[in-house]
């Protein structure tokens, strides 16, 4: 493997076509598609500066290293990509992308990042930016502190752990979610999903849970939550009272009180729907 160390990089595709290279300490400064169609690199402590430093790549690894702002679509088309302890500061990183590990990774800046990705695993990742993750498939998430709207919107087959998601219209049109031990707080939760599942969680939300084929919530607390669950079929179990529910299709909704209840018979049957009070 041949090694590149303390290098400043400069210019339109400086390493165009590389492989099998040892990236440390060096910088990619002007220069648009440093490493693009590269393979099998290893990157350590360096820098990017400029757009679209890894297009068309296979097989990249990252550590300790930063893209600044201007590194913005960064990452597109690339397939099996690791980046630990790392900065990206750039919006809109990753893009059609499959296969991709971060770890210990801040995006400070991350608007429109993650879109019609799949296989992805993020680990302890801080986030801020709206649509992070649309369109995106096959998703695990253990560790992610999140501040952005419009999270995950159509994504699919995704499993979140230990999250802190601060963001209106979270989970649209999504299918087959399940978050554990998280908090969420933003307007509008899950509206037009299938089979969206909480547990453990605690969640703020006007008008959350809405329009859901199959939500399930299990152990979960609502704080400062109303209009819940309008033309949504549940399975809701929450260790709190919720301030207000509105126009459930069917199911079960257990609490331990429900400030207002409203089931208007001119749009769905209040039958189908079971009431259990635990005080």
């Amino acid at each position: 493997m041949k090694i590149i160390e303390q290098k400043l990089m400069t210019g339109e595709r400086a390493l165009f076509k590389s492989n099998d290279l040892q990236i440390s300490y060096s910088t990619f400064a002007d220069g648009e598609s440093p490493l693009k169609e590269s393979h099998d690199i290893k990157i350590d402590h360096s820098t990017f500066k400029w757009k679209y430093p890894l297009w068309y790549c296979k097989n990249i690894e990252v550590e300790d290293s930063t893209l600044f702002e201007m590194a913005r679509s960064g990452i597109w088309y690339t397939e099996n990509i690791s980046i630990h302890n790392s900065t990206i500061e750039a919006p809109k990183t990753f893009r059609r992308a499959k296969n991709i590990t971060l770890d210990n990774v801040t995006m400070p800046n991350a608007s429109e990042t993650l879109w019609n990705c799949d296989e992805i695993s993020l680990k302890n990742v801080t986030a801020k930016g709206d649509y992070f993750g649309m369109n995106s498939t096959n998703v695990k998430i253990d560790g992610l502190n999140l501040v952005g709207n419009y999270f995950l919107d159509g994504g699919k087959n995704i499993e979140i752990h230990n999250a802190k998601m601060l963001s209106k219209d979270s989970f649209w049109n999504c299918e087959n979610v399940t978050v554990y031990d998280s908090f969420i707080s933003g307007e509008y939760l899950g509206w037009n999903s299938k089979n969206l599942t909480f547990v453990n969680c605690t969640i703020e939300s006007l008008q959350g849970m809405c329009y859901i084929d199959n939500l399930v919530m299990k152990n979960c607390r609502l704080i400062n939550t109303t209009l819940a669950f309008e033309y949504s079929t549940v399975d809701v179990e929450v260790n709190s009272v919720i301030d207000s529910v509105m126009n459930p299709i069917s199911g079960t909704i257990s609490a331990k009180g429900i400030g207002e209840l409203i089931m208007d018979k001119t749009k769905i049957d209040p039958n189908k729907t079971q009431i259990i009070i635990n005080s």
